[in-house]
């Protein structure tokens, strides 16, 4: 445990690079699934971690140790330093409640936009609505919404329109808010995940963007389109830079819901659509495959190693 324990509190340190690498190099439907599942797992194991090293400190105090029926830790027996798992402890609660803030937070969010599709009346699962201002967005819901303002349908060509649904629905056939839902809740735990979350916040419009294009069948025009709907939504003040195209789109309805607007970068949208698509990259995969496991089997050791230290004291 001494070593083990450690591991999955240092892999998040590699996360800034992961995301990049990532997010830039793989095709955008596989970055996603490994962005997502790299935070879920690196903040689960982390989180874990710190509470096998928060115990070790518990079972110090001989009334606790009593109740457990722990013999006391000898110094060659513990497995960490006091001051470490006082650490561990503070750190442990920190995450505990910034995880539970979150899922309350983002239940909430879901609810009120299931309701808000609910009551909107559609044809297709589309929405429009009377506003000057150029926006389009998904709405996730039971079923999700495309909500899209009249200032978006004129600022677009019939072409555009075509290819601004398709984007849009690419968001709620892909259940993207799950995605940046879970990769949120890993960051949440750990702060040290934050590049990844972010990093999914770009690639489900990038994985949007290409669905676009292979519904098309013009990736020039779809890139075209993104940043046509980019510009006209900067041209207003209340909108976010580069925000049209998004994924619950008006700021607004996102601030009601207690949310940012998760937009990756336009101009970087625009270069991936101009240049060829992108591969699964088998080797990144396999790289983010590895860390992983070495932090899921990390995990499970350090488990077994306390374990088996509790059980020679008596524990079991």
């Amino acid at each position: 445990m001494r070593f083990a324990v450690y591991l999955p509190l240092l892999l998040p340190l590699l996360a800034p690079l992961g995301a990049r690498l990532i997010a830039e190099r793989c095709e955008p439907r596989l970055a996603t699934w490994l962005l997502s599942a790299s935070a879920l797992a690196l903040g689960t194991a982390s989180t874990l971690c710190l509470g096998l090293l928060a115990l070790t400190g518990l079972v110090r105090i001989p009334q606790l140790a009593a109740l457990g029926h722990w013999a006391p830790l000898t110094a060659h027996d513990d497995p960490a330093a006091l001051p470490v798992a006082l650490a561990a402890g503070l750190l442990l609660g920190g995450a505990t409640v910034m995880a539970v803030r979150f899922l309350l937070r983002r239940a909430r969010t879901l609810a009120a936009a299931a309701l808000d599709a609910a009551c909107m009346p559609t044809r297709n699962g589309l929405v429009v609505v009377e506003d000057e201002t150029p926006d389009a967005f998904a709405l996730p819901g039971l079923p999700g919404r495309v909500v899209v303002s009249t200032g978006m349908l004129r600022t677009l060509d019939a072409d555009e329109h075509r290819i601004l649904l398709a984007h849009e629905r690419a968001h709620l056939t892909a259940h993207h808010y799950a995605f940046v839902a879970t990769a949120q809740l890993g960051a949440a735990a750990n702060p040290l995940l934050r590049p990844l979350a972010r990093a999914v916040t770009y690639t489900i419009e990038r994985w949007a963007d290409e669905n676009a294009a292979t519904a098309t069948g013009d990736r020039r025009k779809v890139a075209h389109t993104v940043g046509k709907a980019a510009l006209a939504a900067q041209r207003h003040p209340g909108r976010a830079p580069g925000g049209a195209l998004g994924f619950l789109g008006l700021r607004q309805r996102l601030e009601r819901h207690g949310g940012r607007r998760p937009i990756g970068p336009v101009p970087r949208r625009v270069a991936a659509l101009l240049a060829p698509p992108l591969t699964l990259h088998p080797a990144l995969a396999a790289i983010t495959v590895a860390v992983l496991a070495a932090a899921t089997l990390a995990s499970a050791e350090a488990t077994h190693d306390l374990h088996a230290l509790l059980r020679a004291l008596g524990a079991w």
